[in-house]
């Protein structure tokens, strides 16, 4: 009967495991009720067997169960009197330490952190190898135990030195470099040339100890000088590092070459996703979402991707679905947090994203972006006081460095009172790195907002010449509008609008240039029915207005008592503007759709209703349907060629007088 368990084995070594499953459950059960089928070892085999067979077809709550019976019929074996020669069967079993890894890998499929830490833990500390010492870290890692965490990763690095995960554990939890090096280098030192590991632990140590600067550094001598050049998991810790201190364009650069290298990465996929989605590079994002790849193989970083590429494209809903997806694979994922944040900021549940944004400062609480969308949040709440505590302990956290400086500045400028305050500190910013172009932005509108216009055109075109921008160009079209330097903005608008055609204010800029130079040209005003052949405009006036042109003429000499000719002032003459170049004119022609015809400025047309009072006497306070009316009703005879050259000679002398 042994060749039944001999069909169990060649079953699950040719991995048919839905095979397994069927015949260990049936095999199991009658040998409960006939014991001689099944010698001891070849049933608790089955019973590993078939908890094996369950675990790889991810049925990871059945598996823990099998395996919990495996260890509950070895316990009952070697505690039975009556079994011949107890020590030669207990040789044969598989050891409880391995069963017990398995039933730890169920609970932590299945998010049962706790629950897996409590498995490990019955296993002595003297039988506890690499594996269970491994796993046993990056469990207390995630669980805050970081004592634990280190102790295990130590244990790891002396029984297998070259674990170079464990080292970073190491590094990431606080401990020196040189004291991870020596660990690693104790047990390597007869593998010959390893300078390269010494550098490796050296930008690893300075990445975790937030020295960003001098990670990439190192991390960029790795890829130019030894023979790690284009090694995929280097670019991405220096993409990374690029990444946290806030250089996003080189990080982009770094982390899209890592990518050409794998498309199917996985670290690093999400901060891609991140400055893709920050640049408006939606076909390349889109990019990265590999169609090859299946449901079942998508980690939190691929969750993520999908998320960036959704909240791109204004689909807020949806990517905050999937953001939570990630959320739930790994719980304690910074990136996955700091986008449920900002989508649920964008969707205005801020109390929702305060949450989102303080749990990723919980857990990294040296990262840029929680603090700055906790900002956001109190803002958009109308919570200043607690949006400046929040600045002021990003500036104690993360150092005084540009962004956190420039980040207090902007909470600053809320309030009228401390804005000569965030004046100071975005000085101060600038004097750190003057590249900072967040900074310049905040500082030119304070310029602009103290009427120091052209302190503000200087910061801003020294910027667009080290590195032009749209909104660079942008603002500094709208400074060169308000000084009257209409030439200036326009070119820079036009750069502005080069660089980002969809660029709004760049494009409402040169218009607000185009109608002021309009209303500036000294003309006559004609409808633009007249201009077409059409006679709409009279109508609409008459009708949706209730003007007539009577009304226009009385409104002009009654606000500017104007009259024909020049105005003496000491010892200058000025010439007094025609009625459709006021400014209330000029509001009210706009109100209703009438153009300006241009007219040289010389040609000084008199007030016609001055000229010829009794042409419009039958015309004076009607309205009219059509031009052809207002025709028809127009009477020459009123006003015949004595009382016409008349007024001509009184409007004559009355210029020469003056």
């Amino acid at each position: 009967m042994t060749g039944l368990f001999d069909q169990i084995k060649l079953l699950f070594e040719q991995q048919l495991y839905t095979n397994v499953v069927t015949l260990a459950n049936l095999v199991l059960s009658v040998s409960e009720h006939n014991p001689d089928i099944l010698t001891v070892p070849e049933k608790f085999q089955t019973y590993v067997y078939y908890g094996d067979s369950l675990f790889y077809l991810s049925q990871y709550r059945k598996a823990e169960g099998i395996y919990r019976k495996a260890l509950q019929f070895k316990k009952s074996l070697l505690k039975s009197k009556g079994t011949a020669k107890p020590q030669d069967n207990q040789k044969e079993l598989m050891p409880d330490i391995d069963i017990k890894y398995q039933i730890h890998v169920c609970h932590v499929n299945l998010k049962q952190n706790h629950q897996a830490i409590v498995v490990l833990q019955s296993i002595p500390g003297k039988l506890r190898n690499a594996k269970i010492n491994m796993a046993l870290a990056k469990l207390y890692q995630q669980g805050g135990m970081e004592r634990s965490a280190i102790t295990s990763y130590k244990e790891v690095l002396r029984e297998c030195p070259l674990a170079l995960e464990a080292a970073e554990g190491l590094l990431s939890l606080g401990v020196k470099g040189i004291e991870v090096n020596a660990l690693v280098l104790e047990g390597a030192s007869n593998f010959g040339n390893m300078d390269w590991l010494n550098s490796w632990i050296k930008a690893h140590a300075h990445l975790h100890n937030r020295e960003y600067g001098q990670a990439v550094a190192t991390f960029r001598q790795l890829d130019e000088r030894s023979s790690l050049r284009d090694n995929l998991s280097l670019l991405v810790a220096m993409g990374e590092s690029y990444y946290y201190s806030g250089d996003h364009k080189n990080a982009l650069i770094v982390l899209q070459r890592a990518h050409a290298l794998d498309p199917h990465m996985q670290r690093g996929l999400d901060i891609l996703a991140a400055l893709l989605t920050k640049e408006r590079k939606h076909k390349e994002l889109e990019k990265l979402l590999s169609p090859s790849i299946t449901v079942s193989e998508y980690g939190p970083e691929t969750w993520i991707a999908m998320a960036y590429f959704l909240y791109a494209t204004k689909k807020n809903s949806k990517a905050a679905y999937f953001a939570q997806k990630a959320c739930f694979l790994s719980p304690r994922n910074v990136e996955a947090l700091i986008l449920k944040g900002a989508i649920l900021l964008d969707l205005k549940k801020f109390q929702d994203a305060v949450m989102h944004f303080r749990e990723a400062m919980q857990v990294s609480p040296h990262r840029y972006e929680p603090h700055r969308g906790l900002v956001d949040c109190y803002i958009a709440m109308h919570r200043l006081r607690e949006a400046l505590t929040i600045a002021s302990n990003a500036c104690k956290q993360l150092g005084q460095n540009p962004r956190a400086l420039t980040l207090y500045a902007s909470v600053l400028m809320k309030d009228p009172v401390t804005v000569c305050k965030a004046k100071s500190i975005l000085e101060k910013a600038l004097a750190q790195d003057e590249m900072y172009l967040p900074a310049v932005y905040l500082l030119a509108e304070i310029y602009e907002q103290e009427m120091a216009l052209e302190s503000a055109i200087t910061l801003l075109e020294k910027q667009a010449e080290l590195q032009p921008t749209c909104k660079l160009h942008q603002m500094l079209g709208d400074l060169l509008a308000r000084v009257h330097e209409e030439e200036k903005a326009l070119e820079h608008y036009s750069i502005a609008l080069n660089l980002d055609p969809n660029n709004r204010r760049a494009l409402e800029g040169m218009h607000r240039i185009d109608n002021s130079s309009s209303k500036l040209d000294t003309s006559y005003y004609m409808t633009v029915g007249e201009e077409e052949g059409g006679d709409t405009t009279y109508e609409r006036i008459a009708d949706s207005e209730n003007e007539t042109f009577c009304n226009v003429h009385r409104k002009t000499r009654d606000r500017n008592n104007l009259r024909v000719g020049t105005l003496g002032v000491g010892s200058s003459t000025t010439t007094v503007p025609l009625a459709h170049s006021v400014l209330s004119v000029q509001e009210f022609l706009a109100s209703i759709g009438m153009t300006v015809a241009p007219l040289p400025p010389t040609l000084l047309a008199p007030y016609d209703i001055f000229v010829f009072p009794k042409l419009k006497l039958a015309l004076k306070g009607r309205k009219f349907r059509s031009i052809n009316v207002i025709h028809s009703r127009t009477v020459m005879g009123e006003a015949d060629e004595s009382e016409t050259e008349a007024v001509w000679s009184d409007m004559d002398l009355e210029l020469n007088s003056q």
